[in-house]
């Protein structure tokens, strides 16, 4: 009895994990060998402020929601204790985040990642966190907009000021 009651309580988290995963813009797989308990704390609550959840959880629980979840390619990411970061809204925020955190932590490493269901490289998620945020860009274009509006106006005045001594 009490082996399938194990077995229930297991099935059950397989299947919330693999509905988390179903759902989720981001899912993160990263090596938290090394680091304290404080760093991972602190790691947990700036994740939190962008909506993305920490979990560490076992990896053959881990492997078996990502197969019933339909993804595969993962399972050399699954070795050694590894942590799952799922995001179902910005998923930038959560890469950077843990980009962030990486290069203040050196045993801090990302294994792996899908985003929108696409299995993306180590490198291509490196890429992406180096990336400015959506305010940096749009601040760029408007100080952009706004610099090209000066130049049009002191030519124009230069224009009025050359037809007024003529």
């Amino acid at each position: 009895m009490a082996n399938e009651k194990i077995i229930a309580q297991k099935q059950e988290e397989v299947s919330k994990l693999a509905e988390k995963i179903k759902s989720a813009k981001l899912l993160l797989l990263t090596d938290y060998r090394g680091i304290t308990v404080t760093d991972v704390t602190d790691l947990r609550a700036k994740l939190r402020e962008s909506n993305t959840e920490y979990s560490v959880i076992k990896n053959n629980i881990t492997r078996r929601a990502l197969a019933e979840a339909g993804i595969e390619g993962l399972d050399e990411a699954l070795i050694g204790p590894t942590a799952v970061i799922l995001n179902n809204e910005d998923y930038l925020a959560g890469i950077k985040t843990v980009y962030n955190y990486t290069k203040n932590n050196d045993f801090y490493k990302i294994k792996a990642g899908i985003i929108d269901g696409k299995l993306v490289s180590v490198e291509e998620i490196m890429t992406l966190a180096k990336l400015p945020s959506r305010e940096e860009l749009l601040s760029k274009l408007a100080g952009g907009l706004l610099g090209t509006i000066a130049k049009l106006a002191v030519g124009l005045d230069q224009v009025r000021m050359q037809k007024e001594n003529a």
